[in-house]
């Protein structure tokens, strides 16, 4: 079977959609860091209908793989074309794949195998945007504060001055490509972030600021006053490609693409309209092809972070852990859906802010619909990973709002109990697997002292712990600690979760709350006892 390549573009049925535009003028406005699947499935979707709608030529991508080569591998043989396939089911229930080909993406870098390459394309005259979908451990910052680790090897390696032209992060490429800017008096640039961070743009802001006040205060003090750093929040669903993807969507294109992207229908973006060098009309697209550009997208990006995240993350621990490989497997379960649902009416929508426009109780069962899409197969562990960055801002945020009001976190604490349950390795059917966390090691030493901390005190009061459990009232508290093992049992494991809750880089000021820990408790043991199933029908 021939490959896809603009050459080979013409031979594409008719019911595929392919670029409009003269792809041969387009010049690379953009530099993306980070050209996953996700990337390829929102910011270039949309840029390729700008493209197509308007004809301004200035806004190819130049696409940087951070760490690996593989999609430089697939893509650069196809001259950067890919198919997007859009998947859901049909009234019947039947699956069903609408396919475009994007041509946006002109070029992938590999930047550890030519870091310089990288930073002369951030530094390039036609450059005026530089994006980011590197995942929230892509920052090297701390998840609970925000703040740029400055003792992270790769952050120092990428400060040291005999390292300039080959940095490893993607802030050390940032602001050693704005330094280049900067040295030649070329234009500033917009930063735009498009991961799912609290406030990422200004997370972005403060952590480029921070890495450019180590470097040169007066390159700092041009970042600061010239650049911009719009906030924006994307919601799109898109699981990995499977070798079943290429096989499915190269028989309907008649060629072979070595890296499509699957993704559902809906898509949201929302973005502020802050660019200091102008940006591709991606409005165009309209509400569900297109960005929309707001004053401020706090409300919206809490809303993405709390109800689509915070939910799927729940969705991920519990239902990975009780044996479900996939999201549409776990919503569907009877006990998992009516948690999910619960905890979203109960204790996510009560912390959100007005969304002009928005009727919660459309948006909640709208997401469930989604999350229950069987055409797309997201896995569970896909979405488990790296919970040391995520859970801040998808969980704990809102578990220290309803704290700060005085309501209980009952759900909430299951949610992050089943991460605490998740990183034993092991599922309830016995079947091991690797807990991928880039704070992987630390969390293991960190629940084996909590472990040895659990029976380090007397179990004097231990009969008081049945009570005043959050969400329980004394007499189901006191079910609960005779169920469980005992009140001393509980007491043991409230000593354990408060030991690992101390782990401020994930739980910051939240760990020390006896509330919290209380709650928590109550969870991780009873996941333990009973399992995950048992203990939702508890709480549903």
């Amino acid at each position: 079977m021939n490959r896809l390549t603009p050459a080979t573009l013409a031979t594409l049925g008719s019911g595929i959609a392919r670029p409009r535009y003269a792809r041969e003028t387009l010049r690379c406005g953009i530099v993306h860091l980070g050209i996953g699947g996700f990337a390829r499935a929102h910011l270039a979707a949309v840029t390729e209908t700008a493209l197509n709608i308007s004809g301004e030529m200035g806004w190819g991508i130049v696409g940087v793989s951070l760490r690996h080569p593989d999609t430089h591998a697939a893509l650069a043989p196809q001259g950067g074309l890919y198919t997007l396939a859009l998947r859901d089911t049909a009234p019947d229930g039947t699956p069903r794949e609408a396919l475009q080909v994007i041509g946006a993406l002109m070029q992938v870098l590999v930047a550890p195998d030519d870091p310089l390459a990288v930073l002369q394309r951030i530094a390039h005259p036609d450059t005026r945007i530089v994006s980011l979908t590197i995942t929230e451990k892509g920052y090297h910052h701390a998840p609970a504060t925000g703040a740029l680790n400055l003792h992270d090897p790769d952050i120092a390696h990428d400060l040291d001055p005999q390292h300039a032209n080959a940095p490893r992060t993607a802030v050390g490429f940032i602001v050693r490509g704005l330094q280049r800017r900067h040295q030649r008096g070329l234009p500033a640039l917009t930063l735009l972030s498009c991961d799912n961070l609290p406030a990422n743009g200004d997370t972005l802001r403060g952590l480029v600021l921070a890495f450019a006040q180590q470097v040169d205060g007066a390159l700092q003090e041009w970042i600061a006053v010239r650049c911009t750093f719009p906030n924006s929040m994307v919601d799109r669903i898109v699981p990995r490609t499977t070798d079943a993807d290429r096989e499915r969507i190269g028989a309907r294109l008649g060629l072979r693409d070595a890296w499509p992207v699957v993704a559902e229908p809906f898509m949201e973006w929302v973005v502020e309209d802050r660019f200091c060098a102008g940006r591709p009309p991606w409005e165009l697209g309209g509400i569900n092809g297109g960005a929309r550009f707001v004053p401020s997208a706090q409300p919206f990006e809490r809303l993405k972070l709390r109800m689509v995240n915070g939910s799927h993350s729940t969705l991920a621990y519990l239902g990975f852990m009780a044996g479900l490989k996939t999201v549409d497997e776990a919503v569907t379960a009877p006990a998992l859906r009516r948690f999910v649902e619960a905890l979203m009416r109960e204790e996510i929508e009560p912390t959100l802010q007005d969304v002009p426009g928005l009727d919660l109780a459309d948006y909640r069962a709208r997401l469930l619909r989604r999350f229950a899409n069987p055409a797309l197969q997201h896995q569970t562990n896909q979405i488990a990973m790296d919970g040391s960055q995520k859970l801040p801002q998808r969980l704990l945020g809102t578990v220290a709002d309803r704290l700060r009001d005085g309501q209980p976190v009952h759900r909430l604490a299951l949610a992050v109990a089943a991460w605490i349950h998740h990183l034993s390795g092991s599922d309830e059917t016995g079947v091991p697997f690797d807990v991928q966390d880039p704070l992987a090691d630390a969390l293991a030493l960190q629940l084996a002292h909590a472990d040895a901390a659990s029976d380090d005190a007397n179990d004097a009061n231990d009969a008081s712990v049945a009570d005043g459990v959050d969400g329980l009232d004394g007499a189901d508290g006191a079910a609960l600690a005779d169920d469980a093992g005992g009140a001393s049992s509980l007491a043991r494991e409230q000593r354990r979760i408060a030991s690992f809750c101390a782990f401020t880089p994930v739980f910051g000021a939240l760990g020390s709350d006896p509330r919290f820990v209380r709650a928590v408790a109550q969870h991780t043991l009873s996941l333990r006892k009973r399992g995950v199933l048992a203990t939702l029908e508890r709480c549903a």
